[in-house]
């Protein structure tokens, strides 16, 4: 079995809930975009009304040239897919940080016994997105900031929620936002997010990168990530790019 054969199978044998099975079962083979409400798929722990921007950012004379952010959230697929169509970001790999590089592969990784978190490395413009607007997206539509070690149908501490600093800037605005969100209880349960200092990250296999631009119809991807694609658009209008 080649390496993207076993990683789709690997994918497949997750937990898969009676509603997703039903949408994979009227979708066949036909193509698709979304197969169920939007808004539907934004987690059930956000409260309702406004998502804030961060209170704290990195202002933009701090910054010079490009910047790197390393952030885990589930499954890396629709992490990639959902920052690399924003505005100001000009480049987003899927791989791996937490572990050792000897460890760095996606069938090891798999077991949850690695220490790694599948994971993006964003490199961004802060002159056209700032390091507080890339976690306002992170929180809000990439993933459920609230589940532990467990995205979806994803479970393991491979899916936690994680944001790797690189400096201790990186680490305070983002410590801030997340206190800013649980005073003002945006969620109905804690931010578990974790924040740990970025040691190494390890790019994933070739087939891993911009797995959803060439597997649109992939049934785990309709499922769970397209609806993302859908909700960033709509609520990141002026930042979404095609």
């Amino acid at each position: 079995m080649s390496s993207l054969s076993r990683s789709l199978a690997l994918r497949l044998m997750r937990p898969i809930s009676l509603i997703s099975l039903i949408a994979i079962a009227l979708v066949g083979g036909i193509s698709y975009k979304v197969v169920s409400n939007p808004t539907a798929n934004r987690s059930a722990s956000v409260a309702a009304g406004t998502f804030p921007n961060p209170a704290i950012d990195i202002p933009k004379s701090m910054s010079t040239g490009q910047q790197t952010l390393v952030l885990a959230g589930g499954c890396f697929w629709g992490m990639e897919a959902v920052f690399d169509h924003l505005k100001g970001v000009s480049s987003v790999v899927s791989g791996f940080s937490g572990g050792r590089a000897e460890t760095a592969h996606y069938d090891i990784v798999s077991t949850g016994q690695t220490g790694h978190a599948e994971s993006v490395k964003i490199t961004y413009d802060p002159s056209q997105i700032s390091y507080g607007q890339l976690l306002k997206v992170f929180f809000s539509v990439a993933h459920d900031p609230t589940q532990l070690n467990q995205q979806g149908p994803d479970s393991g501490t491979q899916y936690r929620s994680a944001i790797f600093f690189t400096n201790q800037t990186q680490k305070q605005v983002a410590q801030a936002y997340i206190d800013q969100l649980n005073q003002a209880h945006i969620f109905h349960q804690p931010i578990v997010t974790q924040l740990a200092p970025l040691n190494d990250f390890y790019a994933a296999e070739e087939y891993h990168q911009n797995f959803i631009a060439h597997h649109p119809n992939d049934p785990y991807v309709v499922i769970n990530d397209l609806p993302k694609l859908y909700q960033l658009k709509n609520q990141f209008a002026a930042l979404y790019k095609n």
